[in-house]
């Protein structure tokens, strides 16, 4: 889906569910507590990172904007009148007068800066996906807890009074005992094209790359682009579908890995130079006790050919329990349905959520001033990744995993080729910003 198709759609999708959306109700929304004001840095200055600076802003006080592309850093001082703007984030975390970052880089960045930050005594709000691959995810839960510092997984649903009041239904058993959630994410996508290596322009290019895999320069691998490339993104199951992914999980009650996860697809619609797969299914399984009743199996399909949405919407998570079923979007819709397909009419959580006003953003900051665990505390985003990280490996390798969710490896024949891949190279000749306790 093109951004100008994608918006329309939004527009369209937002206006055909206002009556829907007003279900989210308001009740059991507390107040952001203490007035304290705090520092935020915000390391990198794209759409997401613009988007969530201007959010900060009306919280926060900005300290820094941080992007090797300098065109992009003086943008975005300017529109939300930060202090500084620096091409290094190594200023950003030398600053003891900065509380707390937000990174909103490409996902190979994402765990590097968010475990320095930690080291440094920061807070983190980490974009989706916290990490480039499931070790350093890992890495991150440990130097989050280590530090004890306040890390929030930029999964804004676990805010949402529309999706966590869905959870809350299931948890009450509106439908019964939930054993199976199918997820999806299907748009249509734009083509990339072929491109060859070429020399950038207003770009600290060796900077943005950082600890990853040297590859050199062109046009489409750099902004927005840079997600369909192996050496520094996570495709569209890490990008749109994690989102689905996470609340998906969360509807469904499991925690940890899985013992189990499959995956089957590829390039069925794009020829051009992206290599993670425009059409994927993907499933998870844990196994609980073993007993029957405990089994729990989620379903992701992608496709990014197509602009034919289940429920009229381009993404959503579909929940099927022992008396019923339901399906939410964050699109603003939620459809309940009780035995033979009786639809539920203006159905309510028993106890609404209690969030906290100001969404995700207000979350975190009020977390860090009470000294709590955030909405989408790093431990719940590992958990959520991981089944990103899975469904990628399986749908490379093109066959089932199986796991030990204790050592978070895969096991059985030929586990090493498997596990390389929940792991990354790094650059050769060494960077500053490769996590210790890593495998290179």
């Amino acid at each position: 889906m093109t951004d100008s198709n994608r918006r329309s759609f939004l527009k369209h999708t937002a206006t055909a569910s206002a009556g829907a959306a007003a279900w989210a109700w308001t009740g059991g929304i507390n107040a952001a507590g203490a007035n304290e004001r705090l520092t935020v840095g915000i390391i990198g200055c794209g759409g997401q990172g613009a988007g969530l600076a201007s959010a900060f802003a009306n919280l926060a006080d900005i300290g820094y904007v941080c992007d090797p592309d300098e065109s992009r850093r003086r943008q975005l001082q300017e529109k939300v009148r930060a202090k500084q703007a620096v091409a290094d984030l190594r200023r950003v975390l030398d600053d003891k007068a900065v509380d707390a970052v937000v990174v909103a880089t490409p996902d190979h960045w994402h765990a590097p800066i968010a475990i320095m930050a930690c080291e440094a005594g920061k807070h983190v709000y980490v974009e989706k996906p916290q990490s480039h691959n499931l070790r350093e995810s890992r890495l991150l839960v440990d130097a989050a807890r280590r530090n004890k510092v306040v890390v929030q997984h930029g999964t804004q649903s676990r805010s949402s009074p529309l999706i966590a009041g869905a959870v809350q239904m299931l948890r009450e058993g509106v439908i019964g005992d939930v054993l199976v959630a199918k997820a999806w994410n299907i748009q249509l996508r734009k083509n990339i094209g072929r491109a060859k290596p070429s020399a950038p322009a207003g770009l600290d290019y060796d900077l943005w790359v950082g600890p990853a895999e040297w590859m050199p320069f062109q046009k489409n691998r750099l902004h927005y682009d840079w997600r369909w490339w192996y050496n520094f993104g996570t495709g569209d199951i890490g990008n749109d579908g994690m989102h689905e992914i996470d609340y998906a999980r969360w509807g469904l009650g499991v925690e940890g890995l899985p013992t189990t996860a499959t995956g089957l697809g590829g390039k069925y619609f794009f020829d051009d130079d992206q290599e993670f797969p425009d059409t994927a299914t993907c499933a998870f399984e844990w196994p609980g006790d073993g007993g029957v009743g405990k089994r729990r199996q989620l379903i992701f399909e992608m496709r990014l050919f197509s602009t034919n949405y289940p429920f009229n919407c381009d993404s959503g998570a579909e929940f099927y329990g022992t008396a019923g079923r339901m399906m939410v979007s964050k699109r603003g819709k939620v459809e309940v349905f009780g035995e033979r397909d009786k639809r539920i009419d203006n159905a309510r959580p028993k106890e609404p959520p209690q969030l906290v006003a100001g969404g995700h953003q207000a979350d975190f900051l009020n977390a860090i001033r009470q000294d709590r665990k955030p909405n989408a505390d790093v431990v719940v985003g590992h958990d959520s990744v991981a089944l990103v990280h899975l469904a990628n490996a399986a749908v490379r390798l093109g066959r089932s995993l199986n796991l030990d969710p204790r050592t978070e490896q895969i096991v059985g024949d030929d586990a090493a080729a498997a596990n390389q891949l929940l792991g990354r190279r790094y650059r050769k000749e060494g960077h500053w910003a490769i996590p210790k306790g890593t495998q290179t």
